[in-house]
Parts: structure tokens; sequence; C-alpha cells
């Protein structure tokens, strides 16, 4: 579903895709967060996105203008995961409603791995 506003000169309509994009951009600036992940149903592998793909590590919905997000990340060896997913839903959440003026609801982090950065 399209994220949709209307303001006094129409109805503004903002693909997921786009939304997506962004959040997993902004997630992958934050302290700790090596990289997004995705998790093969068919063998139980966590695979490492790359850039390009970051999206396949976000699940979300558009619902009555509020996103409710899902994150599949790897985490850095020797940060507090606390820490790394306060920092995530905090940037995410400022990051987002300003960018979409939708309201963020919700934000879920799955830790899918620990990497050591070199």
């Amino acid at each position: 579903m399209k994220g949709r506003m209307n303001n006094k000169l129409g109805e503004i309509q903002v693909n997921p895709e786009v939304i997506a994009h962004y959040a997993g951009t902004t997630a992958l600036e934050c302290f700790g967060i090596v990289g997004m992940a995705m998790v093969s149903v068919k063998d139980g592998l966590v695979k490492l996105l790359k850039r390009d793909n970051l999206t396949k590590g976000i699940n979300f919905t558009i619902s009555d203008n509020q996103i409710f997000l899902e994150f599949h990340v790897i985490v850095a060896y020797g940060v507090s995961i606390q820490a790394v997913a306060d920092n995530l839903i905090e940037n995410v959440k400022y990051k987002l409603e300003e960018f979409t003026g939708l309201e963020v609801a919700k934000i879920n982090i799955f830790v899918e791995g620990v990497r050591a950065i070199d």
C-alpha cells in the first residue's frame, strides 16, 4: 500500500520501495550496524546484503498513514545490542517522519548475526 498524504493542492503518494530504501540507508549510517541481513527460509543461512539489495532486509507496511517496520540486521562484535537498537530506532523514526510526513508507529529489530569489523 502506498503512503498517502493530502494537502490543499492535492494528494501525494509515496512508493513503499522509496521508504524502504531510505530506511535501510539510514540504518546503515547508525553506529554498530554492519549491514542488513536476509535469512534464507530454505536452509536457514543468514546473508549479509550489499547496498543495492538492502531493502530485502526490511519488512514494512503502511496503514492509516502510519509506517510499521522490521529490520533484520547484523551488528558489530563488541557493541551493546541495546545501544545499537535504541540508536537505530531513534534515527530511523526521526528521519523517516521528517522525510515522509508519515508517523512511524512501530519498529522491530531482529539481530540475525554478529560480525567483527576489520
